[in-house]
This record gives structure tokens, sequence and C-alpha cells, in this order.
């Protein structure tokens, strides 16, 4: 069965995600849109591409890779959204809201690693 990138629910929630991220750092003074606000949204954004280059890959380690490196970026973003709120450039209830939207999705990027690794040495189709 040939399933389609958009088929995962990990990479979808991730770019959901990276589009709030996107809109909150719009709305930032130049300044904090410059500095934490450009590597916060690469980093978000980061998570989703990584899947998506994993998930083209033809053999299942490089696409676990990739995800290890999405798995990067999720943490690299609960770092910026911390120090966004420490700055006062989020509230208490946004850095919430999405911290513990970068933790299902954490748990969701680990299951799908999981799954992939149950792969021999064949393709991801």
């Amino acid at each position: 069965m040939n399933y389609k990138l958009e088929d995962l629910e990990v990479y979808n929630l991730s770019e959901i995600i990276s589009d709030k991220i996107w809109d909150i750092v719009m709305n930032w003074e130049y300044f904090a849109k410059d500095t934490i606000g450009k590597q916060l949204c690469r980093a978000a954004d980061s998570i989703s591409a990584n899947i998506a280059e994993g998930y083209g890959r033809y053999h299942f380690k490089e696409n676990k890779n990739f995800c290890y490196y999405s798995r990067g970026s999720i943490l690299e973003v609960k770092s910026f959204l911390r120090k966004s709120k420490n700055r006062k450039l989020i509230s208490d209830e946004i850095y919430e809201v999405l911290y513990l939207e970068l933790q299902t999705i954490h748990l969701k990027l680990n299951a799908y690693i999981k799954y992939i690794g149950k792969g021999s040495s064949g393709s991801n189709q």
C-alpha cells in the first residue's frame, strides 16, 4: 500500500504548529522578530521539513535519521518558546498550549521512528 506524506498525522501536526508559531512571531516588534523570531520559525519549520525529507528517502535508515533531526528541532522550538515566554513575547497560556502540542508531536514522532525501525533493509513504501 502506498501512502502519501500528507497521510502522516505527525507531519500534519508539525505543519499546523509551525504556522501557528509563524502567526505569533509576525506580530512581534522588529528586534524580537529579527533575533529569536527567525530562529523560532526556522526550528518550527524544520520539524515538518525533516519528516518530509526523510519520507522521501528510499531506505528506512535514512528516513529514521531525518526523524532524529526533526526530534532535535522539537527540542529547539521548546527552548525558544521558553525564551519567548521569559522575555514576555508570549503569554504563559500560549506557551502552555504550544508546549503541549509539541509534546504530542514528540510522542507521535517517537512512535513513527519506532514503526520505521521495524523495517528491514527495504524501502519506505
